[in-house]
């Protein structure tokens, strides 16, 4: 059987690097040995099919239990919750069809047990081959064997949900939360951080490894579901007093949608629903025909039926059927079914108390992740042994090498290296000051008077001539303004400057503003055409040098200027110096996740600058919903390309693009549709094969670097900045790396993950991992490097930023019924006066 890979395939690896200080590091990564006891897929169907997700293992947990010494041969198979079976070994037969009881966890009174009976058919599929597998980790180039890996996967899920169900565990994607694990953090509003780990079999250049990580997210609390709405709306009283407020019920429906409930009023049968909507009217008021033809409110049926006097009558019901069928429950006979992830967004406060949480140190983090290798027993499971799996329990030492940071160069002759992935500018000036002539300040905040703001308008002026930004004869206006205003103010504003340019809008603003900054942003860069910088109450009032140098450097960036350079190019930029080189990023960002309508936003920024690189223009759109690929790629291209020219007066002869957003899964659709976009495009315009190299940077990974020497770690307990590693723990055969470019701040360091897809520039090893760490020194917003390649992370900013553009638009989610498509929807057009600046930085 040929399963050599079909072309096009990614480049392999050039080499390793030899660049820095080596160093030992220890990895989040676990080995794995494995025997190919023969591996077998079985489809597996169910009648009826169950509609909760946790029957379908219920299900099957009942027929193993029934049949695993006798039908099923001894086989103790691996199941995925859903349509597909795994064994290591056949199973005595090709098909079989068996028949499952399934008591009611509660069954209470004999006359109300309720039993379900289930038809599962097994039928065999196919043969899992290893030897693709067996291909790649002998270093053979050949696509990772997603179906193998998957097999293992699920083996070693099984593991977790069967064999520790004493944990309790609660599967999200690859990881696994329990309350027993550590006791869950109270967010505020009926919400829970819980503690949890993932894991993931991955192939390595050393053989297949465990990757184990900790992990936390939120959950909805359990218990009583009048107590969650009172905690929701903050009510002390218990909802005694009722809800008087539309906008009240409107916060409630919005918390409720979605979330499963299980009755309190008949005995022990629980019965479990999900609610899709609240009533207009209330327990009371409600009337529905019963099967006799005879109409009663839900009040007055909970009676006489279940001799239940409702407390809360006067309160709305939930809807938990259909429009066809509605099935009406008072709110007070409902508990919440614990373990249910809460995937709405987290507001500022919870989102702080669930850091707590998800910031640990890194030696903490380590021990915490060896904790769980150990407590999981991989090795004395029965799975593991059915399926020939063994897991080193001891994380994976990995030699790494810190490599150097560029020097930079400001003003003059001024020079400055960075230590441990930081500077300052004590002493010195931007390379290139922008000019500010007239500039205002809008101040949203009650608490500051006209001369504080005045005050503050002036130290931030000396700041900035200080670091290099031309102020001199600026001319101030200054603004008071509501936040519900700020549209009219910002137009006041424009309309008072005549016909002379503002180049700046300074905005103040309170510490919680709400939508104001989006607003701000929104009507700023797509309506009026105005640059605009904002500012924290917090951070005024303090007034600090740093903050106002920081906001000096943003100033300059956003309004033309150039902060620093290269003291030496052809050092610092490998390759690039050679000739005219464009410098892409691109990122594509989606919806929430409860969002089923809203567009995704893809954008793109390019250099415009070579040979130093560090402005960039850039491009973006919105798309279809949760669309993966760039769409228009080509024509952006072609654009910032001509960008390009304008400004570096010169045509590019090479092209680097740095792709954000793109799963492993998206690797071969990117490789086959986006990159002959860009191709398409240069040749449009040059009629030549360009020089591509197109690298992926991924920060959704779960990999983590822990220093083995503290000669070799920062002042957080992290692997030093420029820490990179391109051993053992990389791709068997392709050309990738992990490289933790940023000092740590708070918590483990998540290092960048770079994969190449294609390079026709031919990069050594050295020269792609020194360009890339040094592109980490020129983000223009502060003096730190950053975490992931600049032109990455402006593509990311931008994308974020478009978000706001959007805040005009309704929740369509609620707007829009069932099945219907939702409207197109448009980014309005960034005004002219900005397309060509940072402003998003």
């Amino acid at each position: 059987m040929d399963i050599s890979r079909a072309e096009p395939m990614f480049p392999g690896r050039p080499g390793f690097g030899r660049n820095g200080q080596v160093c030992l590091v220890r990895a989040n990564h676990f080995f794995v040995g494995l025997v190919d006891k023969g591996l077998h897929q079985y489809d597996v169907t169910m009648s009826p099919e169950p509609t909760m997700t946790g029957v379908f293992r219920a299900v099957m947990s009942t027929l193993m239990k029934d049949h695993q010494s006798t039908t099923l041969g001894g086989r103790l198979p691996a199941y995925d919750g859903r349509k597909s079976l795994y064994t290591a070994g056949e199973l005595p037969f090709k098909t079989k069809e068996f028949e499952v009881t399934l008591a009611d966890k509660n069954p209470g009174a004999p006359g109300q047990r309720r039993e379900r009976k289930f038809k599962v058919t097994i039928k065999h599929a196919t043969l899992v081959s290893l030897q693709q597998l067996q291909m790649l980790m002998s270093g053979i180039p050949t696509d990772i064997p997603a179906q193998a890996l998957q097999v293992l996967d699920i083996v070693l899920r099984d593991i977790v949900l069967n064999e520790r169900d004493d944990m309790g565990f609660v599967p999200v994607g690859r990881s696994f939360f329990s309350r027993t694990i550590k006791d869950p953090i109270q967010l505020g509003q009926g919400i829970e951080g819980w503690n949890g780990f993932y894991q993931s079999i991955r192939p390595t250049q050393s053989g297949l490894s465990l990757n184990i990580d900790m992990s936390s997210t939120a959950f909805v609390g359990g218990g009583s579901l009048i107590d969650f709405i009172a905690e929701i709306l903050n009510r002390k009283d218990h909802l005694s007093r009722g809800i008087q407020n539309e906008l009240d019920y409107v916060k409630i429906k919005k918390a409720l949608r979605g979330l499963r409930v299980e009755v309190t009023h008949r005995g022990q049968m629980r019965r479990k629903y999900r609610i899709a909507g609240l009533t207009k009217d209330s327990a009371r008021e409600l009337r529905f025909q019963l099967s006799t033809g005879e109409t009663k409110t839900v009040r007055d049926y909970f009676r006489e039926t279940y001799k239940l006097q409702l407390r809360y009558d006067f309160l709305r019901c939930l809807q938990v059927g259909t429009e066809q069928k509605p099935n009406y429950l008072p709110i007070e006979v409902c508990n919440i079914v614990p373990g249910q992830r809460y995937q709405k967004k987290l507001d500022d406060g919870q989102v702080s108390k669930m850091m707590s949480i998800a910031c640990q140190h890194p030696a903490g983090r380590e021990t915490s992740i060896r904790k769980s290798v150990l407590e999981n027993k991989y090795n004395s499971a029965k799975r593991a042994n059915e399926f020939g799996i063994e897991v080193d329990s001891n994380p994976t030492s990995v030699q790494a090498r810190v490599l150097p940071a560029p020097m930079l160069r400001y003003h003059g002759t001024a020079s400055c290296h960075p230590e441990n992935g930081a500077w300052n500018m004590r002493g010195k000036k931007v390379v290139n000051g922008a000019k500010v002539g007239i500039w205002a300040c809008v101040n949203f905040c009650n608490e500051l008077t006209e001369d504080q703001v005045r005050i503050f308008c002036g130290k931030l002026s000396e700041m900035s001539s200080t670091t290099g930004v031309n102020f001199n004869g600026a001319k101030l206006k200054i603004f008071h303004a509501r936040s519900d205003q700020v549209e009219a103010k910002l137009r006041e504003v424009r309309q008072q400057a005549g016909n002379m340019k503002i180049d700046l809008v300074l905005a103040i603003l309170p510490n919680k503003n709400g939508s104001l900054y989006g607003d701000i942003k929104r009507i700023c860069e797509t309506d009026i055409g105005l640059m605009s910088q904002c500012c924290l109450l917090k951070n005024v009032e303090k007034s600090s040098p740093q903050f106002l140098a920081n906001v000096a450097l943003k100033i300059n960036a956003k309004c033309g200027g150039r902060n620093s350079v290269f003291s030496d190019i052809q050092v610092s930029l490998p390759v690039v110096w050679k000739k005219p080189t464009i410098i892409f990023g691109a990122d594509v960002t989606h919806p929430s996740a409860l969002d089923d309508t809203a567009p995704s936003i893809s954008s793109v920024v390019a250099s415009q600058d070579w040979p130093e690189v560090t402005k960039y223009h850039g491009d973006v759109h919105a798309q279809g919903h949760r669309v993966e690929l760039i769409e228009g790629l080509e024509g952006i291209v072609k654009k910032l390309l001509l960008s390009f020219e304008k400004q570096s007066k010169q045509k590019p002869q090479q092209l680097i693009f740095y792709r954000d957003g793109v799963s492993e899964g998206q690797f071969r659709k990117v490789l086959e549709d986006e990159i002959p976009l860009i191709e398409k495009a240069w040749k449009a315009l040059y009629s030549q094969k360009p020089a591509i190299t197109f690298i992926v940077v991924q920060k959704r990974h779960h990999t983590r670097l822990f220093p083995s020497d503290g000669k070799y770690q920062d002042n957080s307990g992290n692997v030093m900045p420029g820490t990179v590693v391109d051993r053992q723990i990389c791709h068997p055969t392709e050309f990738d790396f992990f490289l933790c470019s940023h000092a740590g701040i708070k918590g483990t360091s998540r290092p960048a993950h770079y994969h190449v897809l294609r390079d026709d520039n031919n990069f050594r090893a050295d020269d792609l991992q020194s360009l890339t760490n040094n592109l980490c020194y020129t983000y223009a917003s502060c003096t730190r490097s950053v975490s992931t390649a600049p032109p990455a992370y402006y593509a990311h900013k931008l994308a974020f930023r478009a978000r706001f553009y959007l805040g005009q638009v309704p929740d369509m989610a609620s707007e829009i019924s069932a099945g219907s498509a939702p409207p197109p929807l448009m980014l309005p057009e960034i005004k002219d006066e900005l397309k060509s600046h940072m402003f998003y930085c």
